[in-house]
């Protein structure tokens, strides 16, 4: 096996975030899940942006995040994902690329339009987001750069993307890329409503051996194991799956590599503004250490410096030097 040319590469929904503050009354007069992610179709998604207050536009998606996260570590990194031709797919494109990471899947013409994110911040931090997914549900198998996939240390995949028909079979065809040229798969599981949905694929993946890494928060585990327990949660996948990442917000994280345990607390803040790309930068944070063969600690403690810079500012991309953070924790 060669030498990849990419550390990462992943599939995701390409869309743009579009953020605002807002009150609490707010949160219930639009009668949205406060601190969940909600799928909205056309006029929804016209009727929020309506009642938004003057907003920030910021590239995102959920993989597109984690990479942007990796490639300020310094990773080499590359994505998949649909947007159409039209302006907020331009934002989207010239933002990724200009994060320094790789993206040549076509623009799509016509309807329906690139993906949005809309994004209601209350004063506590806690992100509200109402997805209208857009263009990024119709990204076609056809669409897959093969040769990267078979060319990256890690596939990363984001359970977001799950939902639609052909994404998911355009993920399926990814994974059997990255198996058939000996490649790693991740696999973040995202919400735990995708769960309810997919938790049967979801589950068959892991008993089928085809995911080496896991990211879950602690909702989610709940969901897809169906056991309340936290340890045993993860008991129950230890075994199953080569590398489970478990994020508990301000309880820090866990990770077990086949009975090995690994435990760190969540970074000090001084306060919480936007929580917004805390797990995407997590799993950045910790797959920038795994490519290099870092511990399951270190892995971990990456992930917590990455969470917790992106959740002391608007949006799910990192401000900060990432590299000098990790380099002043771990040297």
């Amino acid at each position: 096996m060669t030498d990849p040319k990419f550390d990462v590469i992943a599939i995701g929904n390409a869309i743009v975030d579009v953020m605002a503050p807002c009150e609490n009354a707010l949160i219930e007069e639009l009668g949205m899940a406060r601190g969940g992610m909600s799928l909205v179709d056309t006029d929804g998604a016209n009727r929020l942006y309506d009642a938004m207050g003057p907003a920030k536009e910021i590239s995102g998606g959920s993989a597109a995040n984690t990479l942007a996260g990796l490639a300020a570590l310094g990773a080499k990194c590359a994505f998949i994902g649909q947007v159409a031709r039209d302006q907020l797919g331009d934002v989207f494109s010239h933002d990724i690329r200009a994060a320094g990471i790789d993206f040549v899947t076509p623009s799509r013409e016509g309807e329906p339009p690139t993906g949005r994110c809309l994004i209601f911040v209350t004063p506590d931090g806690e992100r509200t987001m109402n997805t209208f997914l857009g263009a990024s549900q119709f990204l076609p198998p056809a669409a897959l750069d093969e040769a990267a996939i078979a060319d990256a240390a890690v596939l990363y995949l984001e359970g977001y993307l799950w939902d639609p028909e052909e994404p998911r079979r355009a993920m399926r065809k990814a994974i059997g890329v990255a198996r058939d040229a000996g490649r790693k798969v991740a696999f973040t599981a995202s919400e735990s409503f995708v769960i309810d949905r997919h938790g049967d694929d979801f589950r068959e993946l892991i008993a089928d051996g085809l995911i080496d890494i896991l990211f879950v928060n602690e909702h989610e585990l709940a969901s897809l194991t169906g056991e309340s327990d936290f340890d045993a949660g993860l008991a129950q996948l230890d075994g199953k799956v080569p590398v489970i990442v478990a994020t508990r917000s301000a309880a820090g994280a866990v990770a077990v590599s086949n009975g090995t345990r690994a435990e760190v607390a969540a970074e000090p803040i001084d306060k919480v503004i936007d929580t917004t790309g805390a797990g995407d930068l997590f799993a950045a944070g910790f797959l920038s250490g795994h490519v290099k063969g870092e511990s399951l600690e270190d892995c971990l403690t990456r992930g917590a410096i990455c969470a917790a810079e992106v959740i002391v500012h608007y949006g799910a991309r990192p401000e900060a030097d990432l590299k000098a953070l990790v380099a002043q924790r771990l040297g």
